[in-house]
């Protein structure tokens, strides 16, 4: 059986989950109802890595501080797997484990590791993006499952300038260094990945999904790789592919990483939100053909996705939720999450996952 044989995902709210159905959970993240947005972080309770209230064990819970848009509840994003999964934690990271597949989260807090003044070269994200994967890696060698498929990643104030680099430069240095100090890629063989803006105030939260059985990496032919930019992005570019494919036939899962309105390198259609929406939705096709044409997956459609949708201005929402009914019709399973994008001049970013078990529901 192929180790994404029989990983599923589910949207449900927390009322919608049952204390006997927790057994074959990997891990899950939830995110918070529009009418949370007004709480602090501190208010919301732990950061993340928790039990979730009834379910009976320690599921990994990353607690993700970016809202969904239009509903008052918090909606829980739920990876699944056919067998029991075996729980336990290394160092920051709780896991779970199941079928050759491995989920894992974790939360840091860069107010922990902020040193006096002078006294590091490193900023206090920096700091915590060093550790944050440092343990992940950590976690990944202990539990004997050393190919990372798919990284999640969010970071408070993303766009902001401080200590001289906006802050998503700052997580791709560190990103870059922990992952040459552990041995890791930062070119090619990378797992596909996000890095969205979270709340000024939550801690860097990661989760992550990682197999014994190495994913086939997909580039988009539309797009420089992402480890490829050059040097006008940063110090050092984000470490991650356009997407991956874990498994062959019926049993591969597609992850698209986050896809934004970027050809080549550049970013297409600033200040125009339909037209950036339209553009992503091409740049998802591609890896579609491109992910059939890289390895042994079945035919996926545009319509077979589940989607999540990041979007910078909340009253962007209708036009960018118009052109995704439009292309995909009215039934595509799409989360709408309000939440900064890695450049300042990008107004919405959207992510995907396709295979047997993620298709929307009939």
């Amino acid at each position: 059986m192929s180790s994404a044989q029989s990983l599923r995902l589910e949207y449900l709210h927390p009322s919608e989950s049952h204390s006997e159905g927790w057994h074959d959970v990997l891990g899950m993240a939830v995110f918070e109802g529009c009418a949370d947005e007004g709480n602090s972080v501190e208010q919301r309770g732990r950061d993340s890595e928790c039990a979730l209230p009834g379910s009976g064990a320690e599921v990994p819970l990353a607690h993700v501080h970016t809202p969904v848009l239009d509903e008052p509840r918090e909606v829980l994003e739920v990876w699944r797997t056919g067998g029991r999964a075996q729980r336990g934690s290394h160092g920051r990271v709780r896991h779970a484990l199941s079928g050759g597949l491995l989920f894992g989260s974790l939360a840091v807090r860069e107010a922990e590791l902020a040193a006096p003044a002078g006294a590091s070269p490193r900023t206090p994200l920096e700091l915590a993006t060093g550790l944050a994967y440092r343990q992940m890696y950590a976690s990944l060698a202990a539990a004997g499952n050393p190919h990372l498929v798919r990284i999640w990643n969010y970071i408070p104030d993303i766009n902001l300038d401080t200590h001289g680099l906006e802050r998503y430069r700052q997580f791709n240095t560190a990103r870059h260094e922990a992952s040459l100090a552990c041995g890791r890629a930062v070119a090619g063989k990378v797992p596909a990945a996000s890095a969205l803006g979270a709340a000024s105030s939550s801690p860097l939260t990661i989760y992550f999904l990682a197999s014994h059985q190495a994913p086939t990496f997909i580039e988009n032919p539309r797009q420089t790789s992402a480890y490829r930019y050059p040097a006008q992005y940063g110090p050092r570019s984000p470490a991650f592919s356009r997407a991956t494919v874990l498994g062959e036939g019926d049993a591969a899962t597609l992850f698209i990483s986050g896809t934004a309105s970027i050809v080549g390198h550049r970013t297409m259609h600033a200040g125009d939100v339909a037209a950036q929406t339209r553009e992503t939705l091409v740049n998802i096709q591609a890896l579609l053909e491109e992910a059939q044409r890289r390895s042994r997956m079945s035919a996926l459609s545009l319509e077979a996705l589940a989607y999540k949708v990041y979007v910078r201005d909340p009253r962007e929402l209708p036009v960018i939720r118009a052109q995704l009914e439009a292309a995909l019709g009215s039934r595509a399973a799409l989360l709408y999450l309000k939440a900064d994008v890695c450049r300042s001049d990008l107004s919405v970013e959207i992510e995907a996952a396709g295979g047997r078990g993620l298709r929307p529901a009939d």
